[in-house]
């Protein structure tokens, strides 16, 4: 068989940030045509990675040692000037999150004649116009050259990733580095992000990277895989041997933390919901917009929630998850229909028993404020206990949620991503709820962080007999946590049940197409172009 000439040859990687070494070491081939994918928990050097390859390190990070060699040539002895031009030209990047990879102000089509233009395009801007349609195109996004005029906010999330892998093929770049570029997409919209990368690899023949900590992800769309630990690989080869051979403990753990769709719910065994209703939502609708022209977010939604119940919902952005859940917290005030818990309507203020643990550890905890001040913030504002009776109950939760209760007074900065997810969850069980909305709360999290939060959560509703309505796009994660699962589509609930029945014989055609999009611990059966 004859071998096909690396595009991408990296040997010996090494990165640093101040005395801390973030990749050490890392060395990996590429072909054209090639698909690579690097998994790893936060901090294994995955992105870091990444953006070395590019040379676009944040401050304070250097390469120390090893090369990246594109298509033969250095890109570490290239002044930056050079790199410029190779950027976005040869090898390209799509980032994580494409709304703040993408300028609010300008259209996507402004946008796209600015990355053409950027190496010298020197051909018409009518021609110009012309390949900015294409790209669109390419990418799938629907009336291409009326959608030009239009800015990145008039666009679904996964619209706007396909804009960001549009601007990346600009130039038809020999290399495509994707960071994490489904992390918190539904599945629908995952794979169809998914399938354009194939796509693009089968037919253009890019060399592929694809960075994520979705595992279901990597088989998906790579034929090899490189598994990285503390800024080292640990294992790499096939996806098909590593999926089903894992040699290394590591990665072996990796894998054990996925949540797998064909595994039945935990919920059932650990505890059974109460009989009567806690919550109770009848006719529920909200509508945005003006009186001529109402978009409605949820059209008469019907729901109970049992005390000791977890109750999952799933369902395409857009379809009024988060709406629901702000909904019932009083953060949205709805237009019709009525919210009663325990039988009587809690009226239009945030209520005390209702608590919502939100979807981005990051976002969610302000940056200002200590871990203490955080987790004390619902005391003060339902105004529970004297200043020292808040500080004995901020040491009791920390306790609660794992966190040594030291930790009050560090800012959230000083935490891991599954840290503030805990302090997050210890800020909402504070004024003592009995009903916990969780929106998103582990979908930015890696699989084993992930794995520790579910476990977490299990266990408070055991100890504290809480009820909860978790909101995710992973069915897998959904179905390992729910007594029961409601689907929602366009603001309606489309079907209702126990877990494993919704999973196992979905009833409506929405809920088995969502189930059909779930990416599966399988390689992807594409045979390897090279030998390297």
């Amino acid at each position: 068989m004859t071998t096909v000439p690396d595009v991408l040859h990296v040997s010996g990687l090494t990165v640093r940030f101040d005395d801390t070494t973030a990749v050490d070491g890392v060395d990996f081939r590429l072909a054209a045509g090639d698909t690579l994918g690097i998994v790893g928990e936060s901090g294994s050097g995955k992105s870091t990675t990444a953006l070395a390859l590019l040379r676009m390190l944040p401050p304070g990070g250097r390469i120390t040692a090893g090369s990246v060699e594109l298509a033969g040539q250095d890109l570490g002895a290239l002044p930056e000037e050079a790199l410029r031009t190779l950027r976005g030209r040869r090898i390209a990047m799509v980032f994580q999150d494409p709304m703040s990879s993408l300028n609010p102000v300008l259209t996507v089509g402004r946008q796209l004649d600015e990355a053409l233009r950027a190496h010298g395009e020197r051909r018409p801007k009518a021609e110009r116009t012309a390949r900015a349609v294409e790209l669109l195109d390419l990418v799938g996004i629907p009336d291409a050259a009326g959608r030009l005029r239009d800015h990145p906010h008039r666009f679904s999330g996964g619209q706007r990733q396909r804009i960001m892998i549009a601007l990346a093929l600009a130039h038809d770049a020999e290399v495509l580095v994707a960071d994490e570029p489904t992390t918190a997409l539904d599945p629908t919209v995952q794979r169809q992000i998914l399938d354009l990368l194939t796509r693009l690899n089968q037919e253009k023949g890019t060399a592929l990277v694809v960075i994520s900590h979705d595992l279901g992800v990597i088989a998906r769309t790579c034929r090899r895989l490189l598994v990285m630990r503390h800024g080292r690989v640990v294992e790499q080869g096939s996806t098909a041997r590593l999926l089903s051979e894992p040699r290394h403990p590591y990665t072996r753990e990796l894998l054990a933390a996925v949540p797998r769709l064909d595994e039945p719910s935990r919920a059932a065994a650990n505890s059974t919901p109460g009989s009567r209703p806690l919550l109770t939502v009848r006719g529920l609708t909200k509508s945005y917009g003006s009186r001529r022209r109402p978009a409605a977010a949820l059209r008469g939604v019907d729901l109970d929630l049992h005390p000791g119940e977890t109750l999952g919902l799933v369902g395409e952005s857009g379809s009024g998850k988060s709406t629901l859940a702000r909904a019932l917290v009083r953060a949205h005030a709805p237009s019709a229909g009525s919210i009663r818990f325990r039988g009587q309507d809690p009226g239009p203020r945030p209520h005390r028993e209702v608590q919502l643990v939100f979807q981005d550890p990051y976002s969610s905890l302000n940056p200002r404020m200590t871990a203490g001040q955080i987790i004390a913030e619902p005391l003060i504002a339902h105004g529970l206990g004297d200043r020292d009776r808040r500080a004995e109950r901020v040491a009791e939760l920390l306790t609660q949620v794992g966190l040594d209760p030291a930790a009050a007074d560090r800012h959230p900065r000083a935490f891991s991503g599954g840290q503030r997810q805990r302090i997050g969850i210890a800020r909402a069980l504070a004024p003592e709820p009995s009903v916990l909305i969780c929106d998103e709360p582990v979908s930015a999290l890696d699989v084993s962080v992930q794995a520790q939060v579910i476990d977490l959560l299990a266990r408070l509703q055991r100890e504290l007999g809480l009820a909860v309505l978790f909101i995710a796009h992973d069915l897998a994660v959904v179905r390992r946590v729910s007594h029961r699962i409601a689907v929602m589509h366009r603001g309606r609930i489309v079907e209702t049940g126990q877990a494993d029945r919704v999973v196992t014989a979905p009833e409506h055609p929405y809920t088995a197409e969502l189930l059909a999009a779930v990416p599966r611990l399988e390689p992807a059966r594409a045979t390897t172009r090279s030998t390297a």
